[in-house]
Parts: structure tokens; sequence; C-alpha cells
């Protein structure tokens, strides 16, 4: 497998796509068979979505629950067919205002995001 062209600058785009809350651009960048797995969720690997279909469900999962959802302080890196974006996520959330660390694992084919993978911080008080 190969990354095909990714670049830095392709995933400052793919992030700026999320800060727009643009889920057209997001999938775009993405191939038809993408997988999006989130931080949180009840499997191992947290909430999986798998297709178009299915990480659009997903994208509107996050919209929903954050609604002002912003990533910023961005820095990509790409190595071959696999890259990350590391990223500070803020939100406001049914719970209050957060503020957390956060990264990208992308696995690349065909110039597109094959897989997105997120993790991120846990705060406490």
């Amino acid at each position: 497998m190969s990354g095909q062209g990714i670049t830095t600058e392709f995933l400052e785009a793919f992030a700026d796509a999320w800060n727009r809350h643009d889920a057209n651009a997001i999938l775009a960048a993405m191939t038809d068979d993408c997988v999006m797995q989130l931080s949180s969720g009840p499997d191992v690997c947290g909430s999986r979505f798998v297709g178009q279909d299915g990480v659009r469900s997903g994208i509107e999962r996050v919209f929903a629950r954050m609604p002002d959802v912003k990533f910023s302080e961005g820095r990509h890196f790409v190595a071959g067919d696999r890259g990350l974006s590391e990223w500070v996520l803020t939100a406001t959330t049914s719970s209050g205002k957060i503020e957390v660390q956060g990264c990208d694992v992308f696995t690349f084919r065909n110039g597109k995001i094959a897989v997105k993978d997120s993790y991120l911080k846990q705060r406490t008080s």
C-alpha cells in the first residue's frame, strides 16, 4: 500500500474540512471502504464506522455531540502509507466545555484516507 501523493497539506485540508463541519469534504478525502474509529465506544477500538455511509453517520454523531467542535494547533506527519495528525480539540458538550489533546493515526490507500483512528487524552479534575 502507498500513500500515493498524500502530503501534510492534504492532512491540513482534511482538518480544515472537520473545522468547517463539512461532511462531504471529509468523505471526499476518504476511500469508498473507509474506516473511522472514535476514541470512545463499547468496543476495544472505541466506536467503529465502516464505508462512506457508516463513516458519515459517525461524523454526524461527532457534530451532534459537539456542535462547536474545533481542532487547533495541528501538526501533521506522513510516512509512506501511514500518517499522524496531532491536535487540540475544543468543544461544548452536554457536560460542559472540553479542551483536550489528541491525534488521528491514518492509513492511506490510492491517495485517500482508508483508516482514521482517533485517540485523545482523558482529563480528570
